[in-house]
């Protein structure tokens, strides 16, 4: 088994290991965050009106509550990859992916 073995102690040492360097690190790489992701299902749906000011101030409550929130576009699917950037730009919020129809943001919840 190729792998099993990697720092000489074991697997399940280094699979600790590997949790505690995770744990220390407070941003979750782009990997957990699209794995998260696709569990979730869009909070936020985005019609024809577009961004508009109470949407952005909404969509970034959520971001901060929840951290990681997934967006449909429902009305203006044609410029749904330029929106998804816009709106991570205005919410100060990571863009995890844009895949189809749904954009997936991310910003480190406040406390």
């Amino acid at each position: 088994m190729r792998g099993a073995v990697l720092c000489g102690y074991g697997w399940s040492f280094c699979r600790v290991l590997t949790i505690i360097r995770r744990m220390m690190n407070d941003t979750p790489s782009l990997r957990e965050l699209k794995s998260r992701a696709q569990l979730l299902k869009p909070l936020v749906k985005l019609g024809k009106a577009g961004p508009t000011p109470a949407f952005l101030a909404g969509l970034s409550q959520l971001l901060d509550k929840q951290g990681l929130v997934k967006v449909r576009f429902e009305g203006c699917k044609e410029q749904r990859k330029e929106l998804s950037r816009e709106l991570a730009s205005a919410c100060e919020a990571t863009l995890v992916q844009q895949v189809g129809h749904t954009a997936v943001l991310h910003r480190i919840p406040s406390p």
